[in-house]
């Protein structure tokens, strides 16, 4: 039997993508599937699309009562998941479900405990959008590189695919966006094989509904110096 993959969605007032985001994951290339949603505390009508529309085409659907955070909602996701291998999906359309087959085949031919997606490797086409924004995902990765001394390009990407037992294995405590930097800390501690795999990227504006900010970027600088240096476990 196929490996299965467990797909983790966070969502937080996603009204207008979900449905069709669901029926991208459904129809990415991988079977089996577990789809897994987290709602976050929605107040823009999410909540009632995933129970009236989208609960009876995923396996499970979770609903947290306030918003804590997209680090929050992976951590409900990660500890429902049952499949070999488990992998994060944005609700929001800005990356594209078809790829998850080729993220998915480091792990498939043994060679892999983790597999990144990247916007800045291959030539995957990606939406031109906004230049600091650019530039501050790659003073993120350097940043948290020097501390890793791994040699990622895109510690930021959504697309991140474990083996389940490692992902539950580790402690997940940040609620925000410091996940990404706190479990690049994590797995290079642990010494984990760590593969990098080219994707697509269709960001969206503030306008359209994009959420992370300033705010975020210092967030993720703080998570980066905790885990590697005041935090090291």
């Amino acid at each position: 039997m196929p490996p299965k993959l467990s797909i983790v969605i966070p969502c937080y007032n996603e009204r207008g993508t979900i449905r069709a985001l669901v029926e991208a994951v459904r129809n990415c290339g991988v079977e089996p599937v577990e789809i897994i949603v987290v709602d976050d505390g929605s107040t823009d009508g999410t909540r009632e699309v995933l129970a009236d529309e989208i609960a009876p085409l995923v396996a499970k659907t979770v609903y947290h009562e306030k918003n804590q955070g997209k680090g929050a909602a992976l951590r409900t996701g990660f500890a429902h998941a049952t499949g070999d291998y488990v992998t994060v999906q944005d609700a929001d359309l800005e990356y594209d479900p078809r790829e998850l087959p080729r993220l998915m085949q480091p792990l498939i031919d043994g060679k892999a405990d983790v597999v990144f997606g990247s916007r800045f490797m291959g030539g995957a086409p990606h939406r031109v959008l906004y230049y600091w924004h650019s530039l501050g995902n790659r003073f993120l990765t350097t940043l948290s590189n020097m501390f890793t001394n791994l040699n990622l390009t895109d510690v930021e990407c959504c697309y991140k695919m474990f083996r389940r037992e490692v992902i539950q294995g580790i402690t997940i405590e940040e609620n925000r966006f410091g996940f990404e930097p706190e479990i690049t800390a994590k797995a290079a501690r642990r010494q984990l094989r760590i593969y990098e795999v080219g994707v697509s990227y269709a960001g969206r504006t503030y306008a359209e509904g994009k959420k992370i900010g300033w705010r975020d970027g210092i967030r993720a600088v703080y998570a980066i110096l905790k885990y590697n240096i005041w935090r090291r476990n």
